[in-house]
């Protein structure tokens, strides 16, 4: 099993995307999901993650402005990404805690990554 995503692309400064990662198959479970972005030749940072209980967190440069959310019967997580910026430009990458079946333990699961660019 492995986590896609869904969503990227080019938008204006301003404007919104929606941003969406989900597993290939179904799994029995997932405890904390969430997205990170990384920019060329920079380290990857923490963009917004949400537990199991629906606690989320975000990274300081998109508070307010970014909102995650997940199906926890889907074990999905999406992230609504509103007032888009330049700086917001990177490969966004969502992440799982995912348990594929009862009888297999948990593993950290990453996906493929998509391209977000906000023209100025």
């Amino acid at each position: 099993v492995h986590l896609q995503e869904s969503g990227g692309g080019l938008v204006e400064t301003g404007g919104s995307l929606r941003l969406s990662c989900a597993p290939s198959k179904s799994v029995f479970g997932a405890n904390d999901m969430g997205w990170y972005r990384q920019v060329p030749g920079h380290t990857r940072e923490l963009v917004a993650s949400i537990t199991k209980d629906g606690d989320a967190k975000y990274g300081d440069s998109v508070k307010g402005r970014f909102t995650i959310s997940r199906d926890y019967f889907k074990h999905t997580v999406a992230l609504q990404m509103n007032s888009l910026q330049p700086e917001d430009t990177a490969i966004y990458y969502c992440y799982g805690d995912v348990i594929e079946h009862q009888w297999t333990g948990w593993d950290v699961l990453w996906g493929q990554g998509t391209q977000v660019n906000v023209s100025s």
